[in-house]
């Protein structure tokens, strides 16, 4: 029963999706949806990515707790356990946040309520969100700013479109943009490359790398950082450049662990290297910026639909790659199947840099008229 409770431990802490463990469809939909709608677009790619660091801080905390009870029967449960009331707390805070502005704006252009009551709402919700500093003409400036836009790109129309609607126009284009990058994000084999984290550690002489909880805590803390990265540069560098840069990085990670496991395995600094350098590679670009481009690049009207497509898309290749990894694993072997994912990696790089485009500083109108239209 103890072999069975640690094994079990040390595997949820390695080999499942660093993300997958802790996030539902409904989180990953809402969460930057709602940010990107109520952020000011000059701090709107920080807030995003915030958002993927306390999502980091979490697993890390995950593996922490993991770590500590890793030697008692039935100790994963407090993995679970120690996030109930951290997530009793959120749900309480969440039951508290005002409707986005831009909903309220939209229904009222759309007809669908008053169109001086919602404005006053609006008001009120950005005078929640900002705080009391806000200038009541502030404020409103931004408000009727935005009911122009909207006006402009949907008066007449229905407030919200159907799925249909997200494969057509602009919304497909949007689509195009963010369901690949979420699609790339997985098929680049991020959850299959912590599975060797262990091994490759062990290989250099880490004593940690005996415990795969231990190995974990490492990880977590250097994804963690990395994230950080980030998180202070998204707003300042912009999106591509952290993308391309990134996505290189885990491109040449990719080949350098496939060479080790076929050529260079007398020199495991390589793999060392090479795998610190994907999971840094991949904070700083797939991991927050794929959600940010995600949740702004869809015009407003079909941007609820859209993001659930593009999670839908993100869990559907998450689940692809993990059920392919064993039988792929055991065909082709450790060099080539990180080959194999290298070659995907160059691939998206080619994405990012032909489709991908740089949305720093714009507001979710002019992304709308200027880069979908």
């Amino acid at each position: 029963m103890i072999c069975l409770d640690e094994t079990w431990t040390s595997h949820v802490s390695l080999t499942v999706s660093n993300k997958e463990l802790r996030k539902t469809a409904m989180a990953m939909h809402g969460a930057p949806l709602y940010i990107a709608e109520t952020s000011p677009s000059q701090i709107r790619g920080t807030l995003i990515s915030l958002k993927e660091l306390f999502i980091v801080l979490g697993i890390l905390l995950g593996y922490l707790v993991g770590s500590l009870e890793i030697d008692n029967v039935g100790g994963w449960r407090y993995m679970f356990g120690f996030s109930a009331p951290l997530a009793a707390i959120m749900a309480i805070g969440m039951w508290t946040l005002p409707s986005s502005p831009r909903w309220l704006l939209l229904r009222a252009v759309q007809g669908k309520a008053s169109l001086e009551d919602n404005k006053k709402k609006a008001i009120q919700a950005l005078r929640t969100l900002r705080g009391r500093t806000a200038s009541e003409k502030v404020l409103a400036d931004d408000v009727d700013d935005t009911i122009v836009s909207i006006k402009a790109a949907y008066a007449g129309q229905e407030a919200e479109g159907n799925v249909w609607d997200v494969f057509e126009g602009a919304s497909l284009k949007a689509f195009t943009i963010g369901g690949g990058l979420v699609l790339f994000q997985q098929i680049t084999g991020q959850p299959s490359v912590l599975y060797y984290a262990a091994s490759i550690l062990q290989t250099a002489g880490f004593s940690a790398a005996s415990d795969a909880a231990k190995v974990a805590i490492l990880i977590g803390l250097f994804k963690l950082l990395m994230t950080g990265v980030a998180v202070f540069k998204v707003d300042d560098v912009g999106r591509r450049p952290l993308l391309i840069g990134g996505v290189g990085g885990i491109a040449l990670s990719l080949f350098l662990l496939a060479a080790y496991y076929k050529i260079l395995n007398n020199f495991p600094f390589v793999a060392v290297g090479a795998l610190l350098l994907y999971v840094g590679a991949y904070q700083v670009s797939f991991g927050p910026i794929s959600w940010l481009m995600v949740s702004e690049i869809f015009p407003l009207r079909t941007r609820g639909r859209g993001i659930s497509l593009a999670v839908l898309t993100n869990f559907g290749s998450n689940a692809l790659v993990t059920f392919a990894f064993s039988p792929l694993k055991e065909l082709l072997g450790p060099a080539n199947i990180f080959f194999l994912f290298g070659v995907i990696a160059v691939l998206s790089l080619v994405f990012v840099i032909l489709v991908v485009p740089e949305t720093k500083g714009l507001s979710l109108e002019e992304i709308e008229s200027k880069i979908l239209k």
